[in-house]
């Protein structure tokens, strides 16, 4: 479908659930989905129009794990309308005030304060058995992003047998260490761009239509271990045993502080290993060349922790030499 028709099936979608006869719809945000977002000015509270193509997106999920959320008590968008088969959903606006910009040495134990409450209602509250599991294959096929993109298009290493090895022992290790641990509730996608400031409720949640059962340390290694923001390690250890304790009290977990470390650094190197190859995939294959920018601090996570393991230096080691200085930021000839 042209992207004309897709505007015109969008504004006509928009007047069926409205009723509103002309509705003034301007873009609000994209992201690295396929997903589109459009707000609608001239309806009372402006409502947002997720676009989700059906041939690309299933915004089935997204439905579903949104009332999940807001039956734990949970800020998700408000969903006034959808439809499953022609890919929209009329929504609640929760404002365009991300974590990310606001998060400073001063403001970040409010904020984090807020995000892990959030956390540990989600793991708590919210049953997952029904969910897809985060198993062995699927931690493996994101795993596997990974030499496909970062090592093979990016740095433009084709690996020999003893690379394949490394490779192989470091994912079996990562894959085995990810299904010990207690199976939650799991956003997927639990960092500074998918929380958002908002006048109650803080923070609104959003972008969690992959939700998972899975490890209890994933989502909490994906806020404290950020992507796109870094912190003293000092001070996310000092969150990790915090929530950690938390956690103890719920009845989530009975585990010890060194065995919730390991879970939390293993579960990172798994998650940032996967976002290597994605932030690649994301300008290779899409055009969106603004992830690269964030391949260095991605990459220094990997290598730091990599290292404090002996069953995961190989790899760091390997991965090092491989890169070789090279500024990760520029696209590959």
């Amino acid at each position: 479908m042209s992207a004309e028709l897709r505007t015109l099936q969008r504004r006509n979608w928009v007047r069926e659930v409205t009723g509103e006869i002309e509705p003034d719809i301007v873009v609000a945000s994209a992201d690295a989905s396929f997903r589109s977002y459009w707000r609608v000015r001239n309806i009372a509270h402006t409502p947002i129009v997720m676009d989700a193509p059906p041939h690309k997106e299933n915004i089935a999920p997204w439905v579903d794990i949104a009332q999940r959320l807001r039956n734990a008590g949970l800020h998700a968008p408000h969903v006034h309308a959808s439809d499953v088969d022609l890919g929209f959903v009329l929504m609640e606006d929760l404002g365009s005030s991300t974590y990310l910009p606001a998060l400073d040495k001063q403001s970040v134990e409010a904020l984090y304060g807020k995000a892990l409450d959030a956390l540990l209602v989600m793991q708590r509250d919210i049953p997952c058995g029904d969910l897809p599991a985060y198993d062995r294959y699927q931690l493996r096929r994101e795993l596997d992003l990974m030499p496909h993109w970062f090592i093979g298009r990016h740095l433009g290493v084709a690996p020999q047998c003893g690379g394949h090895d490394v490779l192989e022992s470091a994912f079996h290790t990562l894959i085995d260490a990810a299904l010990s641990q207690p199976q939650v509730f799991v956003h997927r996608d639990f960092h500074s761009r998918n929380l958002m400031i908002t006048d109650t409720q803080s923070p609104g949640i959003i972008d969690f239509q992959d939700a998972v059962c899975g490890p209890i340390a994933y989502d909490l290694v994906s806020l404290l271990r950020d992507c796109y923001i870094a912190w003293p390690e000092s001070r996310v250890q000092d969150w990790v045993e915090h929530y950690r304790l938390r956690a103890v009290e719920a009845g989530l977990t009975d585990a010890d502080a060194g065995t919730f470390r390991r879970w939390f650094d293993w579960a990172g190197v798994q998650r940032h290993l996967k976002v290597l190859g994605i932030f690649c995939r994301l300008w290779y294959r899409d055009g969106k060349r603004q992830y690269l920018a964030d391949l260095p601090r991605v990459w220094a996570y990997t290598h730091e922790v990599s290292c404090r393991y002996e069953e995961l230096v190989p790899l760091a080691e390997m991965l090092e030499r491989w890169i070789a200085g090279r500024e990760l930021t520029e696209p590959a000839l």
